[in-house]
């Protein structure tokens, strides 16, 4: 059983710029898979990024050049930078990892982006 706790959510002028953190407990292995998703009202969930072990990303096309995802493997937590932050950005942002054949998701961290 993996938990996820993610922190560093709050509220941006648009243009500026958040740090978002997600803690991984309860693992034995190195966990494979970790990505950011975001879900805002009356939308569906969305994958924002995910990185794997050995370094690889992937991004969404409305976040590239403006987010960074990263890990850190001996601290089994996982980073996402955001830069020139939208409004369209605003969303409730959940980590999920995939271990052994299950998803895990913390709970969400709000970002909110206005003026």
């Amino acid at each position: 059983q993996v938990q996820l706790v993610e922190s560093g959510g709050g509220l941006v002028q648009p243009g500026g710029s958040l740090r978002l953190s997600c803690a991984a407990s309860g693992n034995r292995y190195s966990i494979y898979y970790m990505g950011w998703y975001r879900q805002a009202p009356g939308k569906q969930r969305e994958l924002v990024a995910h990185i794997t072990s050995d370094g690889s990303t992937n991004y969404a096309d409305s976040v590239k050049g403006r987010f960074t995802i990263s890990r850190d493997n001996a601290k089994n937590t996982v980073y996402l930078q955001m830069n020139s932050l939208k409004p369209e950005d605003t969303a409730v942002y959940y980590c999920n990892s995939y271990y052994y054949g299950a998803n895990y998701w913390g709970q969400g961290t709000q970002v909110t982006v206005s003026s």
